[in-house]
């Protein structure tokens, strides 16, 4: 997925196993947040943050999705333990990771896997894709300022 393309209005299934559509955000854009995994520094990091900045990043105009390949009891727990106010798309058949492109070979002290890039698109109310995030530019701890600055 590039910017200019056209994002899939189906995104999946969220935490409560309902579908998920970017039309159902009609008149917003989105941030669609793909993380690894929940519960992990990292991505509890980023969530809070979103979180903590979730009414600044409504005000502005953007609905928050958060994509993990974690099923839905996981996001459950997730979003119970963290008090996240923003869907979660259990990606357990990786269709949305390998569609955006954000699924590929990683490594961690030396050892190699298959995971999830940590990146955020920003999608218009058209569904076009606007602006990437990518990995390298992610700052966790700051993340909800990186999208607001982009406005």
């Amino acid at each position: 997925m590039n910017i200019g393309d056209k994002a899939p209005d189906l995104l999946g299934t969220d935490e409560q196993g309902r579908e998920i559509r970017l039309s159902d955000y009609k008149g917003k854009k989105v941030v669609l947040y793909f993380y690894p995994k929940d519960s992990t520094s990292g991505c509890t990091a980023e969530a809070c943050n979103l979180r903590d900045n979730y009414d600044a990043l409504q005000q502005a105009g953007y609905a928050v999705i958060g994509a993990s390949v974690d099923g839905e009891k996981s996001h459950q727990k997730f979003i119970e333990k963290n008090a996240l106010p923003f869907h979660l798309v259990a990606d357990t058949e990786k269709k949305l990771v390998e569609q955006f492109g954000v699924w590929g070979e990683k490594s961690m002290y030396g050892r190699k896997y298959m995971g999830t890039f940590r990146t955020t698109f920003i999608i218009s109310e058209e569904g076009i894709v606007e602006r990437i995030i990518t990995p390298k530019e992610i700052k966790t701890k700051e993340h909800a300022s990186q999208i607001l600055q982009s406005k």
